[in-house]
């Protein structure tokens, strides 16, 4: 074959480019289950991080502390508690499928709960958990795609942003309360968290995030907050019902009092 002509070329050319197409094919099928492994593992390590769990295994970390995963419908009853179903959720069905984690600290249950929203120039991820009564912050984990290092980006940093929501109200009259405030304008301390500083756009939108997707879990939330409310109506009466007898008996003539 007459190497010097154009054909040569274009088949040589062709049959390099055909090779190296295999080849690249053949490394992404074998590292591909790989690639997930590692995917999967980094969104149990931020959903571990909203529990204030950081243990060097995450992986079994997540089978111990996650008891059980749940899809709600639009009015908080619960739709599927298969194994996974939550897991399963892309940040992109959040809205649709209400995924919810239910975990167990120290015997104390927990719910976490997955965020999707936009920060100054792309979208921001992030995870909320909340304690029993489905209204205090236990904590939270915040990520972005790309705010600006040294501003926006500071979401992901736990002591500077991410430990003030701990401890904070989730709702109040019926609508969601919490939210990120301007830097330096935090006025209720139940409900408002001081916002960044120089990353006003950034912290308005973890707080419209927020906002959008905890109203739409408000109906399964005010659930836990109605049980609370049954809980302390029955001890009230229990203690003033306990306070009547204990009145009766000091009058009573068969008291021992007397």
């Amino acid at each position: 074959m007459n190497t010097n002509k154009n054909s040569y070329t274009f088949i040589y050319a062709s049959i390099v480019v055909i090779i190296v197409a295999f080849l690249l094919a053949f490394v992404s099928s074998a590292l591909k289950d790989r690639q997930q492994a590692n995917i999967d593992l980094d969104k149990k390590k931020h959903i571990l991080a909203s529990l204030n769990i950081f243990e060097k295994d995450a992986a079994a970390a997540f089978d111990k502390y996650i008891t059980a995963e749940q899809l709600l419908g639009a009015d908080g009853s619960v739709t599927c508690t298969d194994e996974g179903c939550a897991f399963a959720c892309s940040s992109a069905e959040i809205k649709e499928k209400l995924p919810v984690y239910v975990a167990s600290v120290d015997g104390d249950t927990k719910y976490i709960f997955p965020l999707k929203g936009q920060g100054l120039w792309g979208p921001i991820y992030g995870y909320i958990s909340l304690n029993s009564d489905k209204q205090t912050v236990c904590g939270v984990d915040f990520t972005h795609d790309s705010e600006t290092p040294g501003l926006g980006a500071e979401i992901t940093n736990r002591a500077k942003f991410q430990v003030p929501f701990q401890g904070k109200k989730v709702a109040k009259d019926g609508k969601v309360a919490l939210t990120v405030v301007k830097h330096g304008n935090a006025k209720d301390a139940a409900y408002d968290v001081d916002g960044l500083s120089g990353a006003t756009f950034t912290s308005a939108g973890v707080s419209k995030m927020l906002n959008d997707v905890l109203s739409l879990y408000l109906p399964y939330l005010n659930q836990g907050s109605a049980k609370a409310c049954q809980t302390e109506t029955a001890c009230e009466h229990a203690c003033e019902g306990a306070q009547a007898v204990s009145a009766a008996c000091a009058h009573c003539p068969h008291s021992a009092n007397e």
